[in-house]
């Protein structure tokens, strides 16, 4: 890993507080990285270290730096992989949103495996390496977030946790709703018969929250807007099949799928603020050819 440096600014919100305070609940830094920056004095306020609990002010200069003995967790390296280029939506230095191919995986399952969204993503960034912070099943397309170092993966998966990452889907499903928007809230859990499947009240079943919005209706099929409160495995895919309109084309959950074309869901756009720079971003993949039924 190279060494990261970040020159910031405090905002007005943040004016009067202490150093800490700036770190852990503006900047949203894990108590691993707050305890190395303080360790180490690499953490500046107008090039001076000041202790965690001195205040500092709107305006002030803040210089932060992390190195390589920042992080101790063991990470597998990714096979490099450059046969088919990545589509990148948005970068920065920090992370990126890539385009996911439908079909593609987002990691590969084993060490010696390929041609995932990863290992695409380990091409284009080589020799820098790639952090997955989120997935998307393999059948779904769209937009998906890449670190593109250690310091910004505990904060994007905590924006990701906490729904600060705004995320929609656009999906086509079989029928027509009687209400136009709604929310299903149905605990998840693991379907016995199946080990590829989930199911409502499963084993260990967990809470699971969905929105969605009807776009359109063309024939017999319906065109959603999909938001997740939760994250649970298939959780759209559950969810809608529940209310008897499954995905269109989903090989584990709709029973008159055509398993020779694909299954018509898209992470459609992404909406949150930049970690440490807090820019507003509003990011959208676009929609693959046979989403435009």
């Amino acid at each position: 890993m190279s060494v990261y440096h970040y020159q910031l600014k405090v905002p007005n919100s943040f004016d009067n507080q202490s150093v800490r305070a700036y770190l852990s609940d503006y900047l949203l830094l894990p108590k691993h990285l707050i305890f190395s920056l303080r360790t180490h004095l690499r953490v500046k306020v107008n090039q001076k270290y000041l202790p965690m609990n001195f205040k500092i002010h709107a305006g002030d200069q803040i210089d932060l730096t992390f190195t390589a003995e920042d992080f101790t967790a063991p990470h597998q390296p990714l096979i490099v992989d450059q046969s088919k280029p990545l589509r990148v939506l948005w970068e920065n230095e920090d992370f990126m949103i890539v385009n996911k191919d439908r079909g593609d995986k987002t990691h590969a399952n084993q060490p010696d495996e390929s041609h995932a969204t990863l290992n695409y993503a380990a091409g284009y960034l080589d020799p820098q390496q790639p952090y997955i912070v989120h997935r998307l099943d393999q059948q779904t397309s769209g937009a998906l977030i890449i670190a593109k170092n250690l310091v910004v993966v505990p904060i994007l998966t905590r924006l990701i946790r906490e729904k600060a990452v705004k995320r929609t889907y656009l999906t086509w499903v079989r029928g027509h709703f009687k209400q136009l928007s709604g929310t299903i809230n149905l605990p998840i859990g693991r379907d016995l018969t199946d080990q590829r499947k989930r199911k409502i009240n499963g084993e260990d079943a967990k809470r699971a929250i969905t929105h969605y919005q009807v776009v359109k209706e063309v024939a017999g099929n319906s065109l959603l807007k999909v938001q997740l409160e939760t994250g649970r495995t298939h959780q759209i895919r559950v969810h809608l099949a529940s209310l008897n309109h499954p995905i269109i084309n989903d090989p584990l959950y709709d029973v008159k799928a055509n398993l020779q074309k694909p299954m018509l869901l898209h992470s459609w756009k992404v909406e949150m603020k930049t970690p440490f720079y807090h820019n507003s971003l509003d990011v959208t993949a676009p929609l693959p050819p046979e989403m435009k039924i």
